[in-house]
């Protein structure tokens, strides 16, 4: 249990980058980006092809990164130059990776295993594992708050808020949307270079659903931490990547379940329901207390205006 749960852990910081670059245009610009599928792919397409034939792993890395961010500008071309609805420019994106990540990848799948990786030298030694992945996402959780507080970051976040407000003083709403979703692209693709690395292979299909599991991550963060302010947001991406890890592995030892690997996309959608229907639930019973909290008072209010004129 104690393996299984460390390795949750280890897995949910690795995937925490993913997850913030969801959560900048998911929540920030309100994009429904699809490349993610496809560029945390071609993220770990990237690294493992780069390592394999000999290149430093951060250097690899640090290539993934750019790819991503590659990926993202051309769907935000698609999106604010093209003229194309944002839902179907990463549809379109996403499609076009897939056979770019297989030339990148030149087969299915490339393996990694006996090569020299990012965290290669402490892989074994769990809790130290644990701490360098963290202070990593950290230092990307932290870049990004910074980022998101420049005057770059503020026409993002006023981009996303109300994108007709910010022309009409002159911002350039198609610049910032551009590198909004490079930015989210690019951190899913580091995502993928990590995961590739850890897992010791990359596969054109391994990001199959990866857009699901980042919005599940944001949105449980969110319900648990909240996101008042630009780094508690960032944060519950970051709690909410590992506690949905931790959800599956626990899911997957119950015993009563009776749940196989083969069920995770079905446990995550499961999961992103239940995280989206309870806050609903939440408010609707908030707003029917008031309504007859105010039903009462005014109710009250007649009876004693009656009253007085008796």
């Amino acid at each position: 249990m104690l393996n299984s749960l460390t390795g949750a852990v280890e897995l949910g910081l690795m995937y925490a980058l993913m997850a913030l670059g969801v959560y900048i245009t998911f929540r920030i610009l309100d994009f429904p980006d699809l490349t993610v599928d496809a560029s945390f792919t071609t993220g770990g397409a990237i690294a493992a092809v780069m390592i394999a034939n000999g290149y430093q792993p951060w250097l690899s890395t640090l290539m993934a990164f750019v790819g991503g961010l590659a990926a993202g500008a051309c769907t935000g071309l698609l999106h604010t130059k093209g003229r194309i609805n944002g839902l179907l420019s990463g549809i379109l994106m996403m499609i076009a990776l897939y056979s770019i990540n297989l030339r990148i990848l030149g087969k299915p799948n490339v393996s990694l295993i006996g090569e020299e990786t990012l965290f290669s030298s402490i892989a074994s030694e769990t809790l130290l594992y644990i701490i360098v992945l963290a202070i990593f996402v950290l230092v990307f959780k932290f870049l990004l708050d910074g980022f998101l507080h420049t005057d770059l970051g503020l026409s993002l976040r006023a981009t996303g808020d109300n994108a007709r407000m910010i022309r009409s003083f002159g911002a350039n709403t198609d610049r910032t949307k551009i590198v909004g979703i490079s930015l989210s692209n690019g951190l899913v693709a580091l995502s993928g270079a990590l995961i590739a690395q850890d897992g010791g292979f990359a596969d054109v299909n391994m990001g199959i659903g990866m857009i699901v599991i980042g919005l599940a991550s944001v949105i449980i963060g969110e319900a648990i931490i909240g996101h008042r302010t630009v780094l508690l947001a960032t944060l519950a991406a970051v709690f909410g990547s590992i506690v949905y890890r931790i959800v599956i592995a626990l899911a997957l030892r119950a015993d009563f379940l009776h749940l196989e690997t083969s069920d995770l996309k079905l446990i995550t959608a499961i999961i992103v329901i239940v995280a989206l229907v309870i806050p609903t639930i939440q408010r609707s019973v908030k707003q029917k207390k008031f309504a007859r909290k105010r039903s009462a008072e005014l109710a009250a209010g007649a009876a004693a205006r009656k009253g007085g004129r008796s």
